[in-house]
């Protein structure tokens, strides 16, 4: 399978595409068909090595692990013997760490969830990272409660835009402070 990967930290030229082999769920695991990948900050961070702190989880000289893409979109092309909730053929999305720059990626079954109908597989790519650090910071770490108000600085942005939108559904009240160009969008 074809399958981009990076084995110096630098700027995107450092990128290959290479021919590499596909592999096999563990019994915990699915493989993934990828029909989307996003690439966001994190992506970015482990490819720069920027800030200089990424290199104590990811490689002091170089990366341990050559793969990029943590949010991917596809479809369950096969399940690990202890998986029960997937099936072939499944459209699903997640947050994966990395892997997703691929054409199929084995993931633990719960880092996934369905992919809905209504969303295009690059709509469902562009979510987890972005939607998750929104739901974490405001459901786990800021315990927001119906009526609370809420401030979201840089509601136009990847974060923000799920931020104000999750605050709503939440019952807060909220103030999206972005450009106003943007305002429209918020």
């Amino acid at each position: 399978m074809k399958a981009i990967r990076f084995l110096n930290y630098g700027s995107p030229d450092v990128l290959e595409l290479r021919e590499v082999e596909k592999p096999s769920p563990k019994d915990d695991q699915v493989l993934v068909e990828i029909v989307a990948a996003a690439a966001n900050p994190l992506d970015w961070h482990r490819l720069r090595a920027d800030p200089f702190i990424v290199r104590l989880n990811d490689g002091l000289t170089k990366p341990k692990d050559p793969r990029l893409g943590a949010d991917i979109a596809g479809r369950v092309v096969a399940a690990g013997n202890a998986v029960k909730t997937w099936q072939p053929g499944d459209e699903v999305f997640g947050e994966i760490g990395a892997g997703g720059f691929a054409e199929y990626v084995c993931v633990r079954a719960e880092q996934l969830v369905r992919k809905p109908a209504t969303l295009s597989f690059e709509e469902a790519a562009a979510a987890p990272v972005a939607a998750l650090t929104a739901l974490q910071g405001l459901r786990d770490k800021g315990k927001i409660q119906a009526g609370q108000k809420v401030l979201v600085n840089g509601a136009s942005g990847g974060v923000g835009t799920f931020a104000v939108q999750m605050a709503k559904a939440l019952g807060a009240e909220v103030t999206g402070v972005c450009s106003t160009r943007n305002l429209e969008l918020v």
